[in-house]
């Protein structure tokens, strides 16, 4: 395909272009970057013309017409219409054509007073935008919106005009997004990833303001822009809230003097904000024009006696400034393609931060006693430096690694300072980059030591936990990626000199330190961070990284004059104290990474006793939670016994300690893993050893419910695979068994219904202990204990060879149920039919005295015939006392006992039919046919049921004459 391409310049620039390819990006396309080239490439290729204004005033009037007919000629069908209008319009006196002077000349180029920018397809870029927006973050559409933002970034380094001019269509397109009117309206917030996205929008327009060569006009449009976006009520808020978040627990509480202002009257901050603010910086101060462009800049005469001294005591400069704007600054410098300078900046920065951190180490050093004797401490920066909106540590750190690595690779590192001419060939390293900015170094100091040191400050710093759901899982990330950043760099010599240095300061830092001895109750926590320093300082100094790590471990927040228990749930617990308790919203996420120090601490401590047990207290104190001490004790579990090595005792004992409090810890509630954990530590216990065992069996009522106790843990105990796994000799085995029974027996007293079964079962082999478990059961029967579980144990008794016993809770077993007429498939029934048959087969004594017990309780007709039925088949007693001579002597329907099951049994019928006929339906005639044919059989059992039947039916058609057809059907059947 032929592509006609036309492309305008005007003083070095593409100021348009255009190309028959159709191609709409944002980007140029590849055929005017390809006649671009070869415009550059080959210019005298590209003949010159002057403009054609120029060459159309040279000619006369027949030439002119000559010039013009051609034209038409070659492009007739085009030009045709626009050539007669244009006639037309000349010849008529009074058309806007004549009204102007001359005509335009496209060939001509600018006038000297227009503006000149590079080509940028406004409307692209907008629709590029909106179609990335509308797509909500699928399809790759959120990778392809940060290359746009890269693209941003790339234009400003090469100082392209039309970087703020993209940025601008960019943020329009952001801000007319109809979902931001959507979430305001329905309360819910922005996903992460579209959040991530304002947060680069605010800090390119901080990069933006913070031009140090823009004009002062340019930079008042800026502000006026962002303060039009700031302005519209749903531009999104730097802390990711809407203000609609629940509020602060503490607003309940009365407000102290410093009391956290209400949200409704804390200002809001948009992700503008900062941007409007830096409008209002500059950078004419005269100390940090020295800092940035002077390489000798220093004052050996100067005293370094005062808080913000100009220059530290070796005469090196500093620079005090709010730590975030100063690394805004930072990154402005480098954003605008001004690496050397933005590097003396950060040297500058980061030497600040050095000797102000070795100056509150001196001060808390004095005021120490002081401070830890009131016991209390006050935060000193509630705005973190990591995870705050400017990510201020993030951007020393890069700027001091990008140089760094130019050192180690040779490469430039895109550090292309395009302002100095001097700099031709493309490979450098750190040295020839930036030669005289080594003067700030300590001695033997490479960048990459000092963006190490600079992350540690930042980590360690001790902050307030911000307000918000996203600004705390800001924090975890930032600090995530940051760790991420470090674990790239190895660790020589000298870096472990920095991390011993820092680890030092951390632990002796006071207040200023996230791992000073005292903390505020709501700052970061530090797991993670003294995770990553344990496993760097551990080969290096185990003694430290061990301060470190379990230094690391408290977690204030959740420390309060709650009640001990279970501790899953901390969110409840207000601070006594009226000041700001904010609602930790990745306090589950903090808690597992709380765990996770804890689990990489016992695996390191395997083998050295004395510090799993310094673990092992720590733990205990505090972490709050169940289920990560459960998972604790699991890992323990598996550390102590790798498959490998024999198992590590003092780790076992860890794992069974942890064990235990997590027993105690969910006793008394509800946790779905419960039984897991209960069959866990009888595992963990077993692997201990058999007076792990036995101790776990006298302490149960601290550890376990009666029906744990017995059902798994002295089930477990008692088991052949326990015995086998312990190799226990006959006298160890019937120590853990008389336990076990104890156990048991306490168990079935303190919970006869759901431990009975389980104690006889357990008492079996022991005569006396068996008799207490029984009369345990006779005890509760009467009060506490359901006919199901008595009927349980009646069938295991028989089950066991004791009949008697069986058939004595058959009968406790019957008064507690009630069976009505319509129970027929009742689960209790098989019961009832099981206890009719073990008195009948013990004898007529027992028969007799359940079928009261029968009649009482069983109201259901169809049950009572099926009962009466069995027991005129057989003799009573006859399985059992076949050896009287009267055995085979069937016992008779006219007298007790059967006699009254007979009589109830037609009464139950007589009752059943009643209620049946008040509700019944033409589609159930034929089954009630059915039914009185079973009762008849029933009543043809007495001597005179006959005629009783017959009265039966006869009453029947009386009362419910009403029922014509069924009446007809009963006449049919019955007569």
């Amino acid at each position: 395909m032929v592509c006609s391409v036309a492309i305008s310049f005007d003083r070095c620039k593409i100021t348009s272009v255009t190309c028959g390819c159709g191609n709409k990006d944002i980007f140029y396309c590849a055929h005017v970057v390809a006649l671009s080239l070869y415009r550059v490439r080959r210019p005298e290729q590209v003949k010159l013309h002057l403009p054609i204004s120029e060459t159309l005033f040279q000619m006369n009037r027949d030439q002119l017409q000559k010039f013009v007919q051609y034209l038409i000629t070659v492009h007739h069908t085009e030009v045709l219409p626009t050539a007669q209008k244009l006639a037309d319009e000349i010849l008529s006196q009074n058309s806007e054509i004549n009204q102007v002077h001359g005509a335009p000349d496209p060939t001509a180029g600018a006038s000297v007073d227009d503006e000149n920018c590079w080509h940028l397809d406004e409307e692209q870029v907008q629709e590029q935008v909106k179609l990335f927006l509308s797509q909500g973050g699928y399809h790759g559409s959120g990778k392809q919106l940060n290359l746009l933002f890269s693209k941003v970034r790339e234009m400003l380094k090469m100082r392209d005009s039309n970087g703020a001019r993209m940025l601008t269509l960019i943020t329009e397109q952001f801000m007319a997004d109809p979902r931001l009117a959507l979430w305001r309206q329905q309360g819910t917030t922005m996903t992460d990833k579209y959040r991530q996205l304002w947060d680069e929008l605010g800090a390119l327009w901080m990069c933006i303001v913070l031009n140090p060569h823009c004009k002062p006009e340019q930079k008042a449009a800026w502000l006026r822009q962002l303060k039009k976006w700031n302005s519209v009520d749903v531009c999104p808020l730097e802390d990711g809230n809407h203000g609609n978040e629940l509020p602060n627990l503490t607003n309940a509480l009365p407000q102290g003097a410093h009391g956290n202002q209400d949200l409704g009257t804390r200002p809001h901050r948009t992700v503008f904000t900062r941007a409007i603010e830096a409008c209002d910086l500059h950078w004419q101060d005269s100390h940090l024009q020295h800092i940035i462009n002077d390489d000798l800049y220093t004052n050996y005469c100067y005293h370094d006696n005062t808080e913000n001294s100009l220059f530290d005591s070796r005469g090196w400069p500093l620079w005090h400034e709010h730590v975030p704007t100063a690394c805004a600054r930072v990154d402005a410098l480098r954003s605008h393609g001004y690496p050397r300078e933005a590097l003396r900046l950060a040297i500058a920065i980061v030497n600040t931060l050095r000797r102000q951190q070795q100056k509150q180490l001196e001060l808390f050093r004095n005021h120490k006693k002081d401070l830890l004797h009131k016991g209390v401490t006050s935060i000193t920066n509630l705005e973190g430096w990591v995870g705050h909106p400017l990510d201020p540590i993030g951007t020393l750190f890069s700027t001091l690694m990008e140089t760094g690595r130019g050192d180690e690779d040779g490469s430039q590192g895109g550090f292309l300072d395009f302002s100095a001419s001097t700099m031709s060939s493309s490979k450098h390293s750190e040295l020839h980059l930036f030669p005289s900015t080594r003067r700030f170094l300590e001695e033997g100091e490479s960048y990459l030591a000092l963006a190490v040191e600079t992350a540690l400050m930042g980590l360690g710093q001790q902050r307030i936990m911000p307000d918000g759901l996203y600004a705390q899982e800001k924090v975890c990330r930032n600090e995530e990626h940051l760790i991420a950043k470090l674990q790239e760099v190895d660790l020589d010599d000298t870096l472990v000199k920095i991390f011993r240095k820092q680890a030092v300061f951390l632990l002796e830092g006071g207040p200023y330190s996230g791992l000073g001895e005292l903390i505020y109750r709501e700052s970061v926590p530090m797991h993670t961070f003294a995770k990553y320093l344990f496993t760097c300082l551990l080969p290096h100094d185990a003694e430290l990284a061990y301060k470190i790590a379990l230094r690391a471990m408290r977690l204030p927040v959740l420390e309060s004059t709650a009640p001990s228990g279970d501790m899953s749930r901390p969110h409840h617990i207000v601070s006594v104290v009226p000041n700001r308790y904010p609602r930790w919203f990745t306090l589950s996420h903090i808690e597992s990474q709380q765990c996770e120090l804890a689990s990489t601490m016992l695996t390191a401590a395997k083998g050295d006793a004395r510090r799993l047990e310094t673990v092992l207290e720590s733990i205990q104190k505090n972490i709050h939670s169940s289920s990560h001490i459960f998972k604790l004790a699991q890992d323990a579990f598996k550390i102590a016994t790798l498959m490998d090595s024999l198992p590590d005792i003092t780790l076992l004992k860890v794992s069974l300690e942890l064990g235990l409090q997590v027993m105690r810890m969910t006793l008394s509630t509800l946790n779905w893993r419960r039984r897991e954990m209960v069959r866990w530590l009888v595992t963990c216990a077993t692997e201990v050893g058999v007076y792990a065992l036995d101790s776990i069996m006298q302490s149960w009522f601290t550890l376990f419910t009666p029906t744990e106790a017995t059902s798994i843990v002295a089930t477990t105990v008692m088991s052949n695979s326990t015995i086998v796994r312990l190799h226990l000799d006959c006298h160890q085995q019937e120590n853990l068994a008389s336990s076990a029974r104890t156990l048991a027996l306490q168990c079935a007293m303190k919970d006869p219904q759901n431990c009975a079964l389980s104690a006889l079962t357990l008492c079996e082999k022991d005569h006396i202990a068996f008799e207490t478990a029984y009369q345990i059961v006779l005890d509760a029967a009467t009060t506490g204990m359901s006919y199901t579980q008595l009927f349980t144990i009646a069938r295991y008794m028989e089950h066991r060879g004791y009949p008697n016993r069986a058939y004595k809770l058959a009968t406790l077993a019957m008064a507690h149920l009630n069976l009505s007429y319509n129970q027929d498939t009742h689960p209790a029934i098989n019961d009832v039919l099981w206890a009719c048959a073990l008195s009948h087969s013990l004898g007529k004594n027992e028969l007799a005295a359940i079928i009261p017990l029968v009649v009482k309780s069983v109201k259901c007709a169809t049950v009572l015939s099926d009962i009466l039925r069995r027991c005129t088949l057989t003799t009573p007693g006859l399985v059992a006392l076949h050896s009287r001579r009267n055995s085979g002597k069937l016992m008779s329907l006219d007298k007790a006992p059967l006699r009254q099951l007979l009589d109830a049994t037609i009464g139950a019928y007589i009752n059943t039919t009643h209620s049946r006929l008040t509700h019944i339906s033409p589609r159930h005639y034929s089954e009630f046919i059915e039914f009185l044919s079973k009762a008849r059989e029933t009543f043809l059992m007495a001597h005179d049921g006959h005629i009783q039947f017959t009265q039966f039916i006869d009453n029947l058609k009386q009362i419910y004459k009403g029922k014509k057809k069924l009446m007809m059907l009963v006449r049919e059947r019955f007569g």
